[in-house]
C-alpha cells in the first residue's frame, strides 16, 4: 500500500515555509505522494451544489479561503524535496487551456527530476466558477476527454499534431517532454461518469470519498469495453480513520490511501502538523510495510 498526504496545500500549508516543512516531513515519514486541490475562484453566494456534502455547500468559510494554484504550490515544494510524488486531486481540467497545461505539467515534472507528477483531473461542479473564467460548463465532460487526448499528444509525439472539436494544432514542438513521454493521469470523482472516464482513459481512479465498490466495478467494466486491462488502473481512496481497515482495502484492489492533513474539505484531518506526519509514518506506514 502507498500512502499519500491529501489536502496538503490548504490551511497553514498555503504558506511557503510551512508547505516545505510538511513536504519534507512527509518524505521522511515514508509518504509516497502529496496531493493538492484547486479552485481558481469561489464566487460569493454560489448556487451550484457541492457534491460532497448533504447541505450542498462547501465547509464554513471556504468561500473566502486560501487555495493556492496547485501547480505553483507543487513546484515550490518540489524544489525542497527529492522523491515524493506531486499529485493534484484534482486539477479542474476543462477550465484550463490544454496546451498551456501540458507545458506547465511537463515543466514541473522536468524541474522536479522526472517521473514525479501525478496529474489528477476532474470536470468540476461549480458553474459560477466556469462563468467567471468564460468557459462553458455544460460540455465540460467531452471537453475533458479531448483535453486529455491533446495533452498526451503533446507529451508523446516528437512533433505533435491533434485535431478535435475543442482544440487543434499541427506540427508543434512542446518541450520539455516527460522522460517516458507520458504523465500519469488520475481521474477523480464520485459519479458513474467519472468512474467510466477512469476506465476509458485514466491511469488511475481517485473517488473523493470512501471506497465505493460499485464505482470500482463501473470503472472496470468501462476499461474492459475500451479494450484495456482494469488491473492497469491504479485505485486511490481516502484513508480510513482506523488504520486496521487499510489492509482490507488492498483486497478490493486499492493501492494507495490518501491521509487528510486538513478538515477544510469536509473529511476530518488525521494529521495536522509535521510531527503528526512523522508519527503516522512510524506507527502506521512502517508497520504496514513490514
Amino acid at each position: 500500500m502507498k500512502f499519500g498526504l491529501r489536502y496538503a496545500s490548504l490551511g497553514r500549508y498555503a504558506n511557503g515555509r510551512a508547505a516545505v516543512e510538511l513536504a519534507q516531513a512527509a518524505e521522511a515519514a515514508g509518504f509516497e505522494s502529496l496531493w493538492t486541490v484547486e479552485h481558481v475562484v469561489v464566487p460569493h453566494g454560489y448556487q451550484s451544489r457541492y457534491p460532497y456534502s448533504p447541505t450542498g455547500r462547501m465547509g464554513s468559510g471556504l468561500e473566502d479561503f486560501p487555495i493556492p494554484d496547485p501547480l505553483v504550490w507543487l513546484a515550490y515544494v518540489a524544489s525542497a524535496t527529492r522523491t515524493i510524488k506531486l499529485g493534484t486531486a484534482i486539477l479542474i481540467l476543462p477550465q484550463r487551456n490544454p496546451v498551456v497545461t501540458a507545458k506547465a505539467v511537463a515543466t514541473l515534472d522536468h524541474l522536479a527530476g522526472g517521473r514525479r507528477v501525478l496529474l489528477g483531473i476532474g470536470v468540476g461542479w461549480l458553474a459560477e466558477e466556469f462563468a467567471t473564467l468564460g468557459v462553458p460548463f455544460d460540455d465540460r465532460g467531452p471537453r475533458t476527454d479531448e483535453y486529455v487526448a491533446a495533452m498526451r499528444a503533446l507529451w508523446s509525439q516528437e512533433c505533435a499534431s491533434f485535431k478535435g472539436r475543442f482544440v487543434s494544432f499541427s506540427e508543434v514542438f512542446c518541450r520539455p517532454l516527460p522522460p517516458d513521454r507520458r504523465i500519469p493521469i488520475v481521474v477523480g470523482g464520485d459519479t458513474k461518469a467519472a468512474a467510466r472516464r477512469a476506465g476509458r482513459l485514466g491511469d488511475g481512479y481517485f473517488p473523493a470519498r470512501g471506497a465505493p465498490g460499485e464505482l470500482f466495478d463501473e470503472m472496470r467494466r468501462a476499461a474492459r469495453e475500451a479494450g484495456r486491462n482494469p488491473a492497469d488502473i491504479e485505485i486511490t481512496v481516502a484513508a480510513p480513520t482506523a488504520p486496521s481497515e487499510i489492509e482490507a482495502l488492498a483486497r478490493l484492489g486499492v493501492t494507495r490511501v490518501a491521509v487528510p492533513v486538513s478538515s477544510a474539505a469536509g473529511l476530518p484531518a488525521q494529521v495536522q502538523t509535521p510531527d503528526d506526519v512523522l508519527r503516522y509514518g512510524r506507527e502506521v506506514i512502517a508497520r504496514l510495510r513490514d
